[in-house]
């Protein structure tokens, strides 16, 4: 018996919570939230992320294939052109240049005994022919005589075109031999190393790269991805603001340096790549940074501003013009009039404006019979004890939705 009390007493208190939260009658009148009018300078921007680049990203790898000897430099690593950064063993190279030094010399005395063996034929042909005066040889003897001697013109050359290709061959050599040394290319810093001593690298389409160095990163390219509807606004020379999330309270500034042509499409997005150039003098913008860029399109100095918020607010009690005009767009020019709701004795009163250029929270009021300071509304403030709750029972939503008719 005491039980079944209790079940009672307990439904009855969920049944008068449900009625106080969901079910009681609102009853006084609405609760406004309000802004300024407001006169100052407004700023079009077009808004993109983008990522920090060094002007110059090198990736330093070999010509030839052998085995890592030495690494002079690491990570972070500061580096000058020309300084020898790695080292392939050159053991194998330095024997294939002694091996082509010894074919040139054997090539040089193989043209000196042809040479002679020249002069000898080149002295057998006079003395048949000075023979051959007095009848002393036949015409074949003398024949063979001339044979020898253009033989003996043909391997000269021959051996001298030895001498050509054993040199070249050497200097092949030498060039490989030079390129077991690695030099770093520019003055920068290392930002990537890939190999270890003792690891072999292939001079081939997939042999590894040994190092990435950066330049001095004193200045930086921040490559930015604009949408198709805004790049028409965008343009080389432009000045541009960014941030990084490392130094968010910190503001970057650059200059728009080219507007690449060629579309990017991601998922049906199409975007193009913008490419700015910025100052880092501190070095705080490192390679990889992810940038938050804004591109100022347009400034209007010292105009009324009114709160994008009034331009989208509509007073439950006229639910006829909930539709009529849509949110403000960003960076268009003046358009169609609309209205906003004042506060008034006997409640919100609509003033009929023209809207301008908007920077996304504030939009440049053209035409209106509004001053600077005045107060419009923005929202509606929830009534004590409710918020963003419904009522299971009410189709329409909470307070100032329609509901089901």
């Amino acid at each position: 018996m005491k039980k079944a009390i209790w079940t009672l007493l307990l439904l009855g208190a969920a049944g008068g919570a449900a009625w106080y939260f969901f079910l009681r009658p609102s009853n006084g009148a609405p609760k406004y939230r309000l802004a300024k009018i407001e006169k100052g300078d407004l700023r079009v921007t077009v808004t993109a992320t983008g990522t920090v680049q060094p002007f110059a990203l090198v990736q330093v790898g070999t010509q030839v294939t052998g085995t890592i000897q030495k690494l002079m430099v690491d990570f972070n690593s500061l580096v000058k052109a020309g300084q020898v950064v790695a080292q392939i063993d050159p053991a194998p190279f330095q024997t294939r240049v002694d091996q082509d030094r010894a074919n040139q010399a054997r090539a040089e005395a193989e043209v000196g005994r042809v040479k002679a063996m020249l002069v000898q034929a080149e002295k057998e042909l006079a003395r048949a022919r000075d023979l051959m005066k007095r009848d002393l040889v036949s015409t074949s003897e003398l024949d063979a005589a001339v044979a020898s001697f253009d033989v003996s013109v043909a391997q000269v050359r021959v051996a001298e075109a030895g001498i050509a290709q054993s040199k070249a061959a050497l200097e092949s050599s030498l060039v490989s031999l030079r390129y077991t040394t690695i030099l770093s290319p520019i003055d920068g810093i290392v930002i990537s190393r890939n190999v270890d001593v003792g690891q072999t690298v292939a001079a081939s389409l997939s042999a590894p790269t040994i190092y990435v160095i950066a330049d001095d990163m004193k200045r930086v390219q921040v490559q930015a991805s604009v949408a198709e509807a805004d790049i028409g606004r965008v343009q080389a020379g432009q000045a541009i603001v960014f941030t990084v999330d490392a130094h968010r309270m910190q503001r970057f500034r650059g200059k728009v340096s080219q507007v690449r042509l060629l579309p990017v499409t991601l998922q049906n997005v199409v975007t193009y790549t913008v490419m700015i150039d910025a100052d880092n003098p501190e070095g705080k913008l490192l390679p990889g940074m992810t940038a938050n860029v804004s591109f100022e399109i347009a400034q209007y100095p010292d105009v009324l501003k009114v709160p994008n918020g009034a331009l989208r607010f509509t007073p439950p009690a006229d639910p006829s013009t909930a539709a009529e005009e849509p949110p403000a767009r960003r960076g268009r020019g003046e358009r169609p009039p609309t209205r906003v709701w004042v506060l008034g004795p006997e409640g919100p009163a609509a003033v009929t404006v023209t809207g301008g250029a908007t920077d996304g929270a504030f939009t440049q009021l053209v035409k209106g019979e509004l001053q600077e300071g005045q107060e419009v509304i923005v929202g509606l403030v929830p009534a004590a004890g409710e918020g963003p709750m419904t009522s299971p029972f009410n189709a329409g939503g909470g307070r100032g939705g329609r509901g089901p008719r």
